[in-house]
């Protein structure tokens, strides 16, 4: 499944308005939203959150010296067996151990970083990260599709490929899902309107080096800003967005800034990450 968005040109499209799983493309999405918090000094990037020594930039950009637990064998053990997702305490007691293998202010992607973020987004706010988003993000750019998927009934309409009772509170810090179309139009919008300065969008979009993106991952270049990750691929083209996978799908939506404006999002069930990546490049340097 695969959407393109091209200015002055007709769509690219092949069941684009099927509800799917966003998986970690939601990471932008929350980066996004707390952006405009930053915007409208309700948040600071440099500022430690309350109680920690790291800050919502560190946070958003892998860099707060947290571990992940897609390295907990019980998490994948659970999660196969088809459980409910456990408790956030629980969760967190799962890595507390793990931390400490972990160099504060070096990259290293954690899932649990970004379940913070979404626990302070809703603190400040006082909404519920759904509730938060469609009043920041989804409204805003006028896409009003999305949704942060809270409990398995909300997944009834969802393609899961072989995940179809999937609990999606295993996704900490919130699982979007939405339509292909959405996911490219919410990722162009943000990048080429004025939703956020053009100062702060360029902080986004500023990633610092990840090292290698991992085997038959389609990267010259890969570097992670705030929320996204950012760089060239080996064909040359340089994009911003974010790929996500979990049981049964992958999806990557990209921005192509040099390259016509073009926005991608490909999906598929049963995918290779890489596999996925390659999809949305090659569809990003089409004309």
């Amino acid at each position: 499944m695969k959407h393109v968005i091209r200015p002055g040109s007709a769509d690219i499209s092949d069941d684009a308005d099927v509800v799917v799983p966003w998986w970690s493309f939601t990471k932008t999405l929350i980066a996004a939203t707390a952006l405009t918090m930053v915007r409208d000094g309700q948040l600071a990037l440099d500022d430690a959150l309350p109680g920690e020594s790291f800050t919502l930039r560190q946070l958003l950009q892998h860099r707060a010296g947290l571990a992940d637990y897609g390295s907990v064998t019980a998490y994948h053990a659970a999660v196969a067996a088809n459980e409910d997702a456990w408790p956030v305490d629980r969760l967190l007691h799962s890595v507390s151990a793990l931390h400490a293998e972990i160099e504060p202010g070096h990259f290293a992607y954690s899932n649990v970083g970004y379940l913070l973020v979404r626990q302070h987004l809703e603190q400040v706010s006082g909404l519920t990260l759904d509730a938060l988003m469609q009043r920041r993000l989804f409204e805003s750019l006028g896409v009003v599709g999305p949704r942060i998927a809270n409990q398995r009934s909300d997944l009834a309409d969802v393609r899961m490929g072989n995940a179809q009772s999937y609990d999606p509170r295993w996704v900490y810090h919130g699982l979007a899902v939405g339509t292909l179309r959405d996911a490219a139009m919410l990722l162009h919008r943000l990048m080429t309107t004025d939703l956020l300065p053009v100062g702060l969008r360029d902080e986004m979009c500023h990633g610092i080096a990840v090292g290698d993106p991992g085997t038959g991952r389609p990267w010259q270049h890969a570097a992670y800003g705030l929320g996204v990750m950012a760089g060239t691929t080996t064909s040359n083209l340089r994009v911003v967005g974010h790929t996500g996978g979990g049981p049964g799908s992958g999806i990557a939506v990209y921005h192509c800034p040099e390259h016509a404006q073009a926005t991608v999002a490909v999906f598929a069930t049963d995918g290779a990450a890489g596999n996925i990546e390659a999809d949305a490049f090659k569809l990003g340097l089409q004309r």
